[in-house]
């Protein structure tokens, strides 16, 4: 449903009351400190007109009488004043810049961080519906709206205000009748801005959502360069891309009409609001028109003169005003974008039970230490008597009638039950898209069950905190992820208190030490862009290692040695063997030979289990992983 101008402005300036007051939050102190400092140094620049008014009052005063003596005496306090104020004004605008260049960067750095830090709650399913572009346009384009904001828009809002209303009050000291005239032409210029200023808040806010578009879109084609070469696809990654630029032109274009477009306007409104003031003044004069003024002073040139003068001073800063539109209008849909950043729900964690290192006293009972002894359990405080239970850890995971779906009414699992003991290696295989990785993508909670149990020693993982359930499985994934940094930091990203020496056993554990060690600086070789500078099988044998250090009792093994090649396989497969041993195992696999030695082999056909058992029972079933295993397809 569309939103109508009314809702889009209001949330507009939903969104930038928003921005201020976690600014000012940050800030209680020093934000209005540097607020004072702009009004301060507005104010002065208003006073001008006044002193203008008093030296020509003397200069006509010294022309009538001839005393330059006496005129001396009265123009010195007067200018000594004025220089006083400019230099007062000086400073403080001076502290002003300081403060805000400090605050500013300030409020960025803590925005970045809240926003990070909630980024890392949010479920998959958030990264899974948003393009990476789109999610980094959050951390450019959109915070920069914020740092024109309360850089710029705020204190030139603040010091063009606070001069139209110095002035205002000024003018209407001196004449009544000649502000009347004034607020005329502000009237015009109010509906001028209405118009033009409300009309560009739309643009503005489609104009940061398809720079969102253009960002993930380049990012993606980046990532694919290799295909669309490979496929000769550049003539249409260049036409899509001109399709999504120019739908980016279209509303960068019209917002910046509409803004670019008020300024002028209300310039020349000004211009001619100022002649109007001349012939106004000078009928005024002419005519010995009565002054209504709070001076009581009679309209005369001494009055005149200022008073243009502070006509231009209130028409240049009424413009200044609708120049900041442009900025505030970005900033406020920017704002809107980061806003519901940080108001996407979290991933929700009814957790209690925690992952503890335990020792086994003299008596057979467990008690917790926070010493690295290798031993885990559950930690379950119970409410009722305000007791706590420890649960050894032992890799017993058990899903009992699970259905499950990513979008609901299309339901991916049906009914399916896994019963993993202690030890054994429990493999699933199937067609493309039948359920094996949903299933272990529940067990780490990554997405939440629509119907049945999950119970792992035992226990509901609906209770169990998510950071320390997955800190009990070790995950190596299809699509293989290494970080900036060498390769001794991606394989300890497994356990950060990892030391060197269980870095390089875990990498030989995986058997990646005898490729690490013919690298430039062996462990310490730098990786960048996704460990780019290796091959695919070597990143896949990091990231088996990463997960061998961390030394969790049960292991997931989605197709981890898919992207190696046989003869790479056969020297990895003995590594995974004794990476194995003793734990907990759930492997995916579309190469049969890995899946063999398997205690239970599960065949998934579209979200249900429709073969279990040894290899040796299911080809002696003769059934689907029968037809699989003897030729009639492969699943490679």
């Amino acid at each position: 449903m569309n939103k109508s101008r009314g809702d889009m402005l209001k949330e507009n300036f939903g969104a930038i009351s928003w921005t201020l007051k976690k600014f000012f939050g940050f800030y209680p102190v020093l934000g209005p400190l540097a607020m004072l400092c702009v009004l301060f140094s507005a104010i002065v620049a208003s006073l001008p007109a006044i002193f203008i008014q008093k030296v020509l009052a003397v200069i006509e005063k010294w022309v009538s009488s001839g005393d330059w003596a006496a005129a001396r005496v009265e123009l010195l306090p007067y200018i000594f004043t004025l220089i006083g104020l400019y230099a007062v004004s000086i400073c403080s605008l001076t502290l002003e810049t300081q403060l805000m260049a400090v605050m500013t960067q300030g409020f960025l750095d803590k925005m970045r961080r809240e926003m990070f830090g909630g980024m890392q709650d949010l479920p998959i399913r958030y990264f899974d519906s948003h393009k990476t572009g789109d999610i980094m346009s959050f951390y450019t384009n959109d915070i920069d709206a914020l740092r024109q904001l309360v850089s710029q828009s705020l204190p030139s809002l603040i010091r063009s205000v606070s001069i139209v209303l110095a002035v205002l009050f000024i003018m209407i000291y001196y004449s009544l009748w000649m502000t009347l005239v004034l607020l005329l032409g502000v009237v015009a210029m109010f509906f001028v801005t209405k118009t033009i200023g409300g009309g560009s808040a739309k643009y503005f806010l489609q104009q940061q959502k398809a720079v969102a578009a253009m960002e993930g879109f380049a990012q993606e084609t980046m990532e694919g360069q290799k295909v669309v070469k490979v496929f000769c696809h550049e003539e249409q990654t260049q036409a899509d891309f001109d399709k999504v630029n120019n739908e980016l032109f279209d509303v960068s274009y019209r917002a910046n009409a509409f803004a670019s477009t008020l300024g002028p306007i209300i310039a020349n409104i000004g211009n001619i609001l100022y002649v109007g003031l001349a012939l106004a003044g000078g009928v005024f004069i002419l005519a010995n028109v009565p002054n209504v003024s709070l001076s009581g002073m009679v309209f005369d040139i001494t009055v005149l003169i200022p008073f243009l003068n502070m006509s231009r001073q209130f028409t240049g800063n009424v413009n200044q005003l609708s120049q900041q539109i442009n900025s505030i209008v970005m900033a406020g849909a920017g704002a809107q974008r980061i806003l519901s950043l940080i108001n996407e729900k979290p991933e929700a964690d009814d957790g209690y039970v925690t992952l503890v290192n335990v020792r086994e006293k003299a008596d057979g009972s467990l008690e917790e230490t926070e010493e690295h002894t290798g031993h885990w359990a559950w930690r379950h405080p119970h409410s009722a008597d305000g007791s706590v239970t420890y649960t050894p850890l032992r890799g017993d995971v058990r899903m009992v009638d699970v259905d499950f779906a990513y979008v609901e009414g299309k339901p991916v699992l049906n009914d399916v039950s896994v019963y993993a003991e202690p030890g054994q290696k429990v493999a699933f295989v199937g067609a493309t898209g039948a359920g094996k990785t949903t299933i272990t993508n529940l067990i780490n909670r990554f997405y939440d069950i629509a119907d049945g149990k999950i119970r792992y020693d035992g226990i509901n993982v609906n209770k169990i905190k998510k950071a320390d359930l997955r800190r009990s499985l070790g995950i190596v994934l299809q699509e293989t992820n290494l970080f900036t940094g060498t390769v001794m930091d991606n394989i300890r990203y497994g356990r950060l208190d990892a030391s060197d020496e269980d870095c390089i056993q875990a990498a030989r554990l995986a058997g990646a030490d005898d490729f690490i060690v013919r690298l430039p600086q062996g462990y310490q070789t730098e990786l960048t862009n996704n460990g780019a500078n290796l091959s695919q099988g070597q990143r896949q044998l990091i990231a088996i290692a990463r997960a061998a250090v961390a030394d969790p009792p049960v292991m997931i093994l989605d197709e981890a040695t898919s992207s190696i090649d046989t003869r790479t396989e056969a020297i990895v497969q003995k590594g995974m063997d004794r990476l194995m041993k003793g734990r907990t195992v759930f492997v995916i696999a579309h190469r049969l030979s890995t899946v063999m030695n398997s205690d239970v082999i599960m065949v998934l056909d579209h979200g249900r289990i429709i073969e279990r058992g040894s290899h040796e029972k299911l080809i002696a079933d003769k059934g689907t992983y029968y037809q699989l295993y003897t030729g009639a397809f492969e699943l490679e």
